[in-house]
């Protein structure tokens, strides 16, 4: 990776182009992060309208990240063939196709079609994160990426924070109502009001496809320079000599695990609030806004980033700190109760906030040529969104809701081992 550098005073004309390309990229953190928290309605929606358990429902969360799994690789050799701006514009396109999905998925009130339309959105996201995350990392100085990607987070989670509430009070509306009349209903009449309930998606899906299909537009023609990541400066050229293969960096394999692990507790925090918050007995009206509660803890967090790194806090002690707090609140959590309890799970969103602006510089330092593909293994990590809600629906099912939240806690102590060790490790031999 070669960035030229002519003089430590970057020129008027390369800090606008730089600002224009942050604020390109700030616009699309923001659709993906508007996309993305839309699932912590969709759970308990989908949940009613297609008459789910917690495991079932939770497979929302499933195939929205499988795809990150699953395409992630494929997703490289996209950008590969044909570069950082064009492959966010087909991402955007991608995405559009999935929200079009959720029309005859709610028309026939079909729970597979829900889940094949999220599969195809986060297939688009594979192809937006895949190009996306790497592209604001190696924007600027590596020693403040985490910088601006929480100013990234910031988009994101601003747009998370508005898509539950928008979202909950369209679908959600009067479910609390909804659900003791359905007790008391025949089986033609259940089937019309789940279906009325189902066609409440509609609107909102086919106006984000056409938000999605306008932004690629504007992606595609935009300005975005490309960013060559094929080419090494000296020192890393000299230091990767010998490598063939991205499997001879063990900082960025036992990063791709803590990004597993750090995107499972994201969602379970996120995505699962608003469920416990009803199973404890607030009434969906309510509830509604815990995930909004999560997510303005997540822009706090990136806040403090903003002011604190790399100025008074390196990016490896900012994730070993958010490793902590995160282990803290969810214990705290699992032994309160009520709002309490409820709101300690909200908190998780500022412990989470530094988890991946860090876990995205210290994995790819040092990657040179071998960035993209790297990068592709970080987007891949993703799937741990899919693996550890489920998991955590299957415990809320035989033990509880509460109780289930123990599987976050593990989670934050490997992210706190790759912040004190794993990070440093540059070679097999590290390991001995």
């Amino acid at each position: 990776m070669k960035i030229e550098k002519k003089s430590t005073t970057p020129s008027p004309e390369k800090s606008t182009s730089t600002t224009r390309s942050i604020t390109i990229i700030g616009a699309l953190f923001f659709i993906f992060g508007f996309v993305t928290w839309l699932n912590s309605v969709l759970i308990p929606y989908l949940k009613i309208a297609c008459e789910l358990d917690n495991f079932e429902s939770y497979l929302v969360a499933f195939a929205f990240y499988i795809a990150y799994l699953v395409m992630a690789v494929p997703s490289g050799w996209v950008l590969k063939m044909i570069g950082f701006k064009k492959g966010m514009s087909a991402g955007l396109i991608v995405m559009a196709i999935g929200a079009l999905m959720f029309i005859p998925a709610a028309l026939t009130r079909t729970y597979f079609m829900f889940l094949l339309g999220l599969f195809v959105q986060g297939t688009g996201l594979a192809v937006l994160q895949t190009a996306a995350n790497p592209y604001i990392t190696i924007l600027g100085p590596i020693e403040s990426a985490a910088k601006r990607i929480s100013i990234m987070g910031i988009c994101n989670k601003v747009a998370g924070a508005i898509a539950p509430i928008v979202l909950g009070t369209i679908a959600l509306k009067n479910t609390d109502e909804l659900l003791g009349k359905l007790r008391t209903m025949n089986t033609a009449h259940k089937t019309e009001a789940l279906n009325e309930l189902a066609n409440r998606v509609v609107i909102p899906y086919l106006i984000i496809m056409l938000v999605l299909i306008f932004l690629a537009v504007i992606v595609y023609y935009s300005s975005l320079p490309e960013i060559d990541t094929e080419t090494e400066d000296k020192s890393v050229a000299a230091a990767n000599e010998n490598k063939k293969s991205i499997f001879q960096f063990p900082h960025l394999l036992l990063g791709t695990l803590a990004m597993f692990f750090y995107i499972g507790v994201e969602v379970i925090a996120g995505d699962t609030v608003i469920s416990y918050g009803i199973s404890l007995g607030f009434d969906s009206d309510t509830a509604k806004f815990f995930t909004t509660y999560t997510l303005i803890a997540m822009i706090l967090g990136y806040l403090i980033g903003i002011i604190t790194i790399p100025k008074y806090l390196s990016q490896q002690k900012a994730l070993g700190i958010s490793a902590i707090l995160g282990a803290i609140l969810s214990t705290g959590a699992i032994f309160t109760h009520g709002f309490i309890s409820v709101l300690l799970i909200a908190l998780l969103g500022l412990s989470n906030a530094l988890v991946f602006p860090a876990i995205w510089p210290l994995a790819l330092k040092g990657l040179g040529r071998f960035t993209k593909v790297g990068a592709s293994f970080l987007i891949m990590a993703i799937a741990g969104g899919a693996i550890l809600p489920l998991v955590y629906g299957y415990l809320a099912d035989i033990i509880s809701p509460q109780k289930a939240y123990f599987i976050v806690i593990p989670c934050y102590l490997y992210i706190l081992f790759y912040s004190l060790k794993g990070h440093k490790l540059r070679n097999t031999n590290s390991f001995l």
